[in-house]
């Protein structure tokens, strides 16, 4: 019996220094029925040149300019056949079997749609990485964090985390997805241009029916911060914005219309916390997302229903795993619980 075909796709934007530095470790993975490809999003840094000349066997597929995480990745998969995508950014090492174990977890339940493996730090491998972790999950107030992190705080890995699960979201750094439900969900809603978007699309498979897993028998190590800096406001109005966005969109219409006006007041607490830490470009970049997103509520507030039509006959029912029903900011800046373990009575 043959394995299925797993399209392994990294999408490029002037990343030459982490084509050089983390492409031979993805070139070196095992997997029998493997397809490498790079995804460029109109790069102008000779990084497709790179590839070109030094990795033949890597399929290149071009977009003429930069459409974001979102469009790029859209763009590109509708030229890609397989039966997995795998979402692998660039700054990301890999071991050499880090593709069999989740393929076989998801190959166990045709409800499994997405999955990603542990996320440590390049770095610091012995410490979890910001995005990802293991494993994605969200509060009643929208706030997203992972097994082994908790906003800014990252645990190290002892292994007090390695137990196979079921989780709402999985990274972009290294999604894992069937091809089938790929293209039911639509991919990337290209609103959110970067930032969210992989727990947009892993929260509309749950409102589907399907199941989003964290596999904890593979692990990869991500660099982090490779396009956008952390610092960079930009990013601090992409991940406000796209955090309404997500619970506009993926809430049922009456819990919206109580979490969505809490989550006004808790930014306006993070924004006055940003003004008394100098941070005021940060401040002025939350100001934006919401002025930004009341621009275009009633525009997006039609996304909703889309969910409910694609939601097939024999699924499941949504599952409640990966939604924690506290308040995460309480928890972390007032009862001073800063490890994922501490989140009791859940």
């Amino acid at each position: 019996m043959s394995l299925p075909k797993v399209a392994v796709v990294i999408l490029n934007w002037n990343g030459l220094k982490y084509l050089e530095t983390y492409l031979p470790s993805v070139i070196a993975s095992i997997y029998p029925n493997l397809e490498i490809i790079l995804g460029d999003n109109g790069s102008t840094d000779c990084s497709v040149e790179f590839v070109t000349e030094n990795y033949p066997q890597v399929k290149i597929l071009l977009n003429n300019q930069n459409y974001g995480f979102t469009g790029g990745y859209n763009k590109v998969l509708n030229r890609v056949e397989a039966d997995y995508f795998v979402l692998l950014n660039s700054d990301v090492e890999v071991p050499p079997n880090w593709i069999g174990p989740v393929i076989s977890l998801m190959e166990s339940d045709d409800l499994i749609a997405a999955a990603a493996p542990k996320i440590l730090s390049w770095q610091e491998k012995n410490k979890f990485e910001h995005a990802g972790a293991a494993g994605g999950f969200i509060d009643a107030f929208g706030y997203p964090f992972c097994r082994g992190r908790i906003f800014y705080e990252i645990e190290e890995d002892n292994g007090q985390y390695n137990q196979t699960s079921e989780v709402l979201w999985a990274s972009g750094a290294a999604l894992f997805i069937k091809q089938k439900y790929w293209e039911l969900s639509g991919g990337f809603d290209e609103r959110f241009f970067a930032h969210m978007e992989e727990i947009d699309l892993c929260w509309r498979l749950k409102n589907m029916g399907l199941k989003v897993m964290y596999c904890a028998e593979s692990e990869v190590y991500h660099l982090g911060g490779g396009t956008l800096d952390v610092e960079d406001p930009f990013k601090t109005f992409l991940n406000f914005r796209n955090n309404l966005l997500l619970l506009q969109k993926n809430l049922w219409l009456r819990k919206s219309l109580f979490i969505i006006p809490m989550r006004f007041v808790l930014d306006f607490v993070t924004i006055l916390r940003f003004i008394s830490e100098g941070k005021r470009k940060d401040a002025a970049a939350i100001s934006k997302a919401h002025r930004n997103f009341l621009r275009h509520i009633f525009k997006n507030s039609g996304q909703r229903q889309k969910v409910k039509s694609e939601r097939h006959a024999d699924y499941n029912l949504q599952s409640t795993a990966g939604f924690y029903p506290g308040c995460l900011a309480w928890d972390f800046f007032v009862r001073k619980i800063h490890k994922f373990s501490q989140l009791k009575g859940w």
